[in-house]
């Protein structure tokens, strides 16, 4: 069990939209964070994905991601992926995600 609760946190920021992700996202509320990005992307600014507090990601969990990144694309929509923890970056190296996502340091990078 993961020490830090699962949560989806949306803010609306000045010019895109960040979605900070923490705990375990796995098949129990991949769903729910499938929601959030997509309602996310729907208000056609950039959105942010914060992993910096996510310990452990599963298939579902990166399939929602893609899902995000693919809709942003149909769009021309920005999507990235920020501050990613080493157990996140981990699962997208090893499936050669990293050289897909835009990956960026900090929530300043996100419109940058």
């Amino acid at each position: 069990m993961s020490a830090v609760p699962n949560i989806v946190a949306r803010e609306d920021r000045d010019g895109y939209v960040l979605i900070r992700l923490s705990g375990e996202v796995d098949l129990s509320w991949s769903a729910e964070v499938r929601r959030a990005v997509l309602d996310a992307l729907a208000v056609g600014h950039p959105v942010g994905i914060d992993l910096s507090a996510v310990s452990y990601i599963d298939s579902s969990g990166i399939a929602a991601l893609v899902e995000g990144f693919q809709n942003a694309r149909t769009r021309s929509g920005r999507f990235v992926l920020v501050a990613v923890s080493d157990a996140v970056r981990a699962v997208l190296e090893l499936a050669r995600l990293d050289r897909v996502f835009v990956l960026v340091p900090s929530v300043d990078a996100v419109v940058a």
